[in-house]
């Protein structure tokens, strides 16, 4: 792990001698000149001795819990590093400070300065000093030699490769337990046997014969009322975060419920309390099912009688079939070379029966060429953990694992830990975390967010992280850390000083940790759900070093000038605040990358996210890959033209007047892969025939009215988006006609519809739409017709109609969805939820189709 840092400190290093030190170089004071020259030569030394420091690290770092002499070298050559990253930083920080100021000043600083250069070389030359005094010592004491492993040297595999899931024919041994988890379930077992796995595979499969369903993960450290709301949200109960009463809470889950057979799973229960203290929530009145999954054999006895299945470890033959399954995953035959097949059962003797083992390592040795010497190098590693007694059981082949992945990996996967337990983590926070925190570097001709998703991937392919949720095209949009292996990653990023985790409760010591996590009930609200705080304490703007500033979500009512001191700030996230304005200062954030901000508006019931006012001097802000939601002015569509880096823009408040404006802002930001437009209200009409999406558009929404007689026009020019898959449309007045032009954009995945249908009829024409999987149709008032001709909708998976009242019939051709899973009725005619309840009835609710009424004129179809 001190390779990782290492690493990092020396892109750090490069990047203050390229840019910072160069904007020097020139001084007009030569005191100032010669004293900042020697710093400068002082980092280049520093520099040059960590990158030999590093290939040894690369090397050494397996054997640090095996050799002691090792294990002190890594660990003082680490605290050197972070002596040398603090020097760094103050060098920048005062180099930083001096931009913004005028000529006097900056003389006067520039004289001070003097005595600062020469004290940062002298500290330097002693962290130098220091360097070459543990290399001696190390080379005194040590008399090992280390040979390099040739079956080490990988490259990360490209974001497109497949993400690895739970397959089904990686379900191996379990067999004879699932007809049983059917009947009713409670779990005990061991760590990494394969509880969850089991668990999900039988709910997937029965939840449909349930009116209401829920998964939920138990933290460790649960509060009742935390694990009551995520409950209620998971059987889809509307709860609010902040305001709501426990016993209030307790009333609509029981009202919810009442009369209804449902199941609910809690997975890896650590304790008896967490179900004796909530199982009088539940009503008693109705047919039920609770599955427990847990270690811990206290939990297990309460169970009903007879109604515990206890997992074993995976005997012979089972585990060989989920080790080949794994390990040539990507073969036809899935078998094992003949000259493997040694080596491969002393692989899984190591494992001793437990999946998430032989998981892992076969998921490791899917990354290794299929060679003899690359597999006894690796089995070699694993020996060497063993013998030593180390690290016992899971523990060995994790930290294996871990110990085989590059250096910018292993940053990205230690970062991890700092969101908490069974933490569900989105796709493109954790991305932005990665990238501010400086582990993405750039590759030829691809942007550090794809980089990022490259790593993430490879990290899912490894069995280090778990894909939580996977978005339509199946790429992953949220992750976990199974807790085994969350444990070890957390005991190694505190030894390592990467990042401690402080739980809100007791004396804690930060010691010389590089990260901090605070991981309260208390913190966590104020970090990620609506609070009261209106204003971020002063000192907040001291930090020169802070890259992210997270304040979604909260009630931050200004952002003050001195936001702009921020120098090193990369993200700010104000999204969903009641912020109305951007300062000034954000001008200065020639480092930003994602700007999200927003006011969140509540008129009754209806709550919206409306625009901020950005400043002018938005334009020279030309890193920024995210903005969103601006509030339209012709003058800042003429600074947003300057953006040509955008990926992600939202605009709103656009009117006719500066659509225009809008149109050769969009013309110039050829990378753009997600646009939301809205209009300044329902009725203004923007005029977007000038309108030339760039080719690279994968989300489109367009919130207002378009002028009808150009919509076929408009419509038509979208032949070229090839790279499209969702698009929404609101307030676009489209009828029969003008729909049908839509069928060039043959690659969506996903079309919403709301308040856009004014027509009375809507067909979909054989071959249109091959790949959508998602349509939504809501608020269409005179609707009264749907047809679905043979061969369209090919690939839909989940219907809505919402508030179409005159719609009274199912779609007609509705039984060509061969890939329908799910249809949703919600606000509609009376006559028609009678005759799909009448139908149903007639065919007894047969295998094919099960129907669910949730609420009033809300229906359910679950083929």
């Amino acid at each position: 792990m001190a390779e990782a840092f290492v690493g990092l400190l020396i892109s750090k290093l490069g990047m203050a001698l390229g840019k910072e030190a160069a904007t020097y170089g020139a001084s007009q004071i030569s005191k100032e000149a010669s004293d900042l020259r020697g710093l400068v030569d002082e980092i280049h030394k520093a520099k040059e001795e960590l990158e030999s420091i590093k290939a040894y690290l690369h090397d050494t770092e397996k054997f640090k819990d095996t050799n002691e002499t090792t294990s002190i070298f890594a660990r003082r050559i680490q605290d050197l590093a972070f002596q040398i990253e603090d020097v760094v930083d103050e060098f920048t920080y005062k180099l930083e400070d001096d931009k913004h100021i005028g000529f006097a000043s900056k003389t006067k600083k520039r004289i001070r300065h003097i005595n600062i250069w020469g004290r940062l070389a002298l500290e330097l030359r002693r962290i130098d000093v220091e360097l070459e005094d543990a290399t001696k010592r190390r080379d005194r004491y040590t008399m090992l030699r280390i040979g390099k492993d040739n079956g080490s040297d990988h490259h990360v595999r490209s974001n497109n490769q497949i993400v690895c899931l739970a397959r089904k024919e990686d379900l191996v041994g379990i067999e004879d337990s699932v007809d049983e988890l059917k009947r009713w379930l409670v779990s005990d077992f061991d760590a990494g046997v394969g509880k969850t796995t089991l668990v999900d595979h039988v709910y997937n499969i029965v939840k449909k014969d349930f009116d209401a369903a829920a998964w939920v993960t138990v933290s460790k450290n649960y509060q009742v009322e935390d694990l009551l709301k995520k409950i209620a949200r998971e059987f889809g109960i509307s709860v609010d975060a902040n305001n709501m009463e426990l016993r209030s809470l307790v009333a609509d889950i029981r009202k919810y419920l009442e009369g209804k057979r449902y199941i609910l799973v809690l997975d890896d229960v650590w304790e008896k309390d967490v179900w004796i203290n909530i199982m009088d929530v539940f009503p008693i009145n109705c047919i039920s099912r609770f599955v427990l999954t847990s270690r811990k054999h206290e939990v297990a006895s309460l169970a009903t009688s007879n109604c515990a299945i206890q997992l074993e470890p995976l005997g012979e033959n089972d585990s060989w079939k989920l080790f080949c399954n794994v390990a040539f995953r990507n073969d036809v035959d899935k078998r094992c070379p003949s000259e493997l097949n040694d080596l491969a059962t002393k692989f899984l003797q190591k494992c001793e029966g437990l999946p998430l083992d032989i998981a892992c390592i076969g998921r490791l040795l899917s990354c290794k060429p299929p060679t003899y010497s690359a597999w006894k190098n690796l089995y070699d590693e694993l020996e060497l953990q063993s013998t030593t007694n180390v690290i016992q059981g899971v523990n060995i082949i994790l930290k294996v694992s871990f110990e085989d992945l590059p250096y910018e990996l292993k940053n990205c996967f230690l970062h991890c830990v700092i969101f908490p337990e069974d933490y569900h983590i989105k796709r493109r926070r954790l991305i932005r975390h990665w990238i501010t925190a400086g582990f993405i570097k750039k590759q030829e001709k691809t942007a550090l967010e794809q980089v990022a998703e490259g790593y993430l991937n490879e990290l899912v392919s490894r069995s280090l992280l778990q894909v939580a949720k996977t978005n339509e095209f199946g790429r992953v949009k949220c992750c976990r850390m199974h807790d085994v292996i969350r444990c070890l990653a957390l005991e190694k990023a505190e030894r390592e000083s990467f990042a401690k985790v402080y739980g809100g409760s007791g004396r804690f010591w930060i010691g010389t940790a590089r990260r901090l996590s605070i991981q309260s009930t208390n913190i966590a609200t104020l970090s990620e759900s609506d609070t009261q705080i209106k204003m971020l304490p002063n000192e907040v703007f001291n930090l020169f070093n802070l890259r992210f500033l997270g304040l979604r979500n909260t009630g931050i009512e200004i952002l003050p000038e001195a936001v702009g001191s921020l120098q090193n700030l990369e993200v700010l996230d104000a999204f969903g605040t009641a912020l109305l304005s951007l300062p000034e200062g954000v001008a200065k954030l020639k480092k930003l990358r994602y700007l999200y901000a927003s006011a969140l508006l509540t008129e009754g019931t209806v709550t919206d996210f409306g625009g901020v006012k950005v400043p002018r001097g938005i334009r020279n802000l030309t890193g920024l890959h995210a903005l969103q939601k601006v509030k339209a002015s012709s003058e800042t569509l003429c600074d947003v033209e300057a953006l040509v880096e955008l990926r992600t823009f939202s605009v709103c408040n656009v009117t006719s007047e500066n659509s225009l404006n809008l149109c050769h802002a969009i013309m110039s930001m050829r990378h753009l892969v997600h646009l939301s437009i809205s209009a300044s209200n329902e009725t203004e009409i923007l005029p977007l025939q000038a309108l030339n999406l760039p080719g690279s558009l994968s989300k489109l929404y367009l919130d207002g009215q378009l002028e009808k007689k150009r919509l076929p026009q408009i419509f038509s020019t979208w032949s070229y988006l090839n790279n499209l898959t969702r698009l929404s449309l609101a307030l676009s007045k489209l009828d029969e006609n003008t729909f049908s032009k839509l069928v060039v954009l043959s690659g969506l995945c996903y079309l919403r519809l709301f308040k856009a249908y004014d027509g009375k009829k809507l067909c979909f024409s054989a071959q249109s739409f091959p790949v959508l999987r998602q349509l939504e149709i809501c608020d269409a008032p005179h609707l009264n017709h749907i047809e679905i001709e043979e061969g369209a909708l090919e690939s839909l998976v989940e219907l809505e109609l919402a508030e179409c009242p005159e719609l009274k019939c199912l779609p007609e051709g509705i039984v060509y969805l061969r890939a329908l899973e799910q249809l949703r009725l919600a606000d509609t005619a009376e006559e028609l939820i009678e005759k799909v309840r009448q139908e149903s009835e007639a065919n007894g609710c047969n295998e094919e189709v099960a129907i669910m009424l949730s609420e009033k004129n809300r229906l359910e179809i679950l083929p």
